[in-house]
């Protein structure tokens, strides 16, 4: 495959996954407000922990409000382009940028002008704003779950790693930040050697292009 054509790919893999999910959206039926529709083939749960804890939620994540002994107010919601979550009572909550404790604390502090002493609790129950995609020469082609500190190694390996026919000395990463693309060359092999100074760590929306 041309490196050409693979840079070309490579710019609009995000955008060509998005239009796909919007298109299938499209021809499901309306769910409840409460039980917000959730893509077809959702990645796993956020672990408990550390990382629970810490985990920043973004756009397109799915989060479980509990509302203690408020059926009503609780339900699994999709995080909007715009970083909001609609609840009852309260409309629109800003949840993107925000950890589930943060996200809990700011809607019980919300509660409080209608419930008294409201017992919530957040759990991200589906991760979508964090994902990476791989493009070309590996074993499976397009967007992964990003775990915290993933490296370049780990996303290869979990994409099934490289094929027989990859170039590895022209692999490289692209890179949007602040709307410029930036093109990163990789050291594959001497990677896998155990250099972890290249064994480059990633960022969510990273491109990894094998040609």
């Amino acid at each position: 495959m041309k490196p050409g054509r693979l840079l070309v790919l490579a710019f609009f893999v995000p955008s060509l996954f998005c239009q796909t999910q919007d298109k299938e959206s499209a021809g499901k039926p309306a769910q409840p407000a409460q039980a917000t529709a959730q893509p077809a083939e959702p990645l796993p749960a956020l672990a408990a922990g550390a990382a629970a804890e810490t985990y920043v939620i973004g756009a397109s994540d799915v989060v479980t409000v509990s509302v203690w002994k408020e059926p009503t107010l609780s339900g699994s919601l999709l995080v909007r382009p715009d970083g909001m979550i609609s609840l009852p009572l309260l409309g629109d909550v800003q949840a993107s940028g925000l950890t589930p404790l943060q996200l809990a604390d700011q809607i019980s502090a919300k509660l409080k002008k209608f419930i008294q002493d409201p017992n919530v609790s957040v759990v991200v129950s589906q991760i979508h704003s964090k994902v990476v995609y791989l493009l070309g020469e590996v074993g499976k082609k397009g967007p992964i779950e990003m775990t915290p500190g993933m490296t370049l190694l780990e996303a290869i390996g979990s994409a099934g790693g490289i094929t027989e026919d990859a170039n590895a000395k022209k692999i490289y990463i692209l890179r949007n930040e602040a709307g410029k693309h930036e093109k990163i060359p990789v050291h594959y092999k001497q990677a896998l050697k155990g250099d972890s100074t290249l064994d480059l760590v990633l960022k969510p929306g990273d491109t990894i292009v094998v040609p």
